[in-house]
């Protein structure tokens, strides 16, 4: 499994295979967020049993990049947060997993759109390959930012 390391409570990925989520258990991973659809192509059937078989705790929130909105990230947003770490967070190629985890850090932490961007570009994701996941993910950040008083970005982790 290629995964990238956000913190030492979220590691983000692509697909996952059954392979790939034991070796996460032995690795000492506790939980699996999938933001694939079941019907997405490609998507591991039976993900849950898999998961759950390895020993993981295990939640499906789709995302599609198209469909997304405040109150799907706020609930994937809530969904990390209660997520026994550390947690593997995963789509098809790991943008939206990585869009969404970072968006996680930043509204946790304060962190301005344009920070977390930098810190996403310096971690290796492209974050200009999908023009619409990142104006999303700017407006969502600096209007949910812990730090602004706007939205529902909680406290601070």
């Amino acid at each position: 499994m290629q995964g990238m390391r956000i913190n030492d409570e979220m590691t983000v990925a692509g697909q996952v295979t059954p392979e790939d989520l034991r070796q996460a258990a032995s690795d000492g991973f506790k939980s699996v967020l999938n933001l694939r659809a079941p019907d997405e192509e490609g998507a591991l059937p039976d993900e849950r049993r898999h998961a759950e078989a390895a020993g993981l705790d295990y939640v499906n929130i789709p995302v599609k990049k198209d469909e997304i909105n405040d109150d799907l990230a706020t609930r994937v947003l809530a969904g990390i947060d209660d997520l026994p770490k550390p947690a593997l967070i995963h789509c098809g190629t790991g943008m939206r997993a990585g869009a969404m985890a970072m968006m996680n850090v930043a509204t946790r932490s304060g962190m301005s759109a344009d920070a977390a961007m930098d810190k996403a570009r310096s971690m290796g994701f492209d974050c200009d390959s999908e023009p619409q996941l990142k104006a999303f993910f700017e407006k969502y950040v600096d209007s949910h930012n812990a730090g602004s008083g706007g939205g529902s970005g909680g406290t601070a982790a």
